[in-house]
């Protein structure tokens, strides 16, 4: 399973609009059930900061999330809106309770 934050910083005054595409995108994933993802939207105290919690574990290395039109219209716009471009880092999974599996 490949697993990653995802970290940035918008500009003042564009959060709701983030999260309303973000919301766009959960709408989609509802709707599309795709299997081997799990994916996740955290905004920070400061308002404007977000981190993104993805794993994906699609058998033919495609990733279900990326591949949603809306994602795309949610990725399109992301230099506009953020003071400090997104920061992907890839995470090892050390240890969890309840994250990323289904029995939550």
């Amino acid at each position: 399973m490949t697993r990653h934050l995802v970290r940035y910083t918008l500009k003042p005054g564009r959060a709701a609009e983030n999260e309303e595409l973000a919301r766009a995108v959960y709408a989609a994933l509802r709707r599309s059930r795709p299997q081997g993802l799990r994916y996740a939207t955290f905004r920070l105290e400061d308002g404007l900061t977000y981190l993104h919690l993805v794993a994906h574990d699609e058998a033919d290395g495609s990733n279900a999330l990326t591949a949603l039109p809306e994602f795309q219209a949610f990725v399109a716009g992301i230099r506009e809106r953020c003071a400090d471009l997104p920061v992907t880092t890839a995470l090892t999974e050390v240890g969890s309770y309840g994250f990323f599996d289904n029995h939550t």
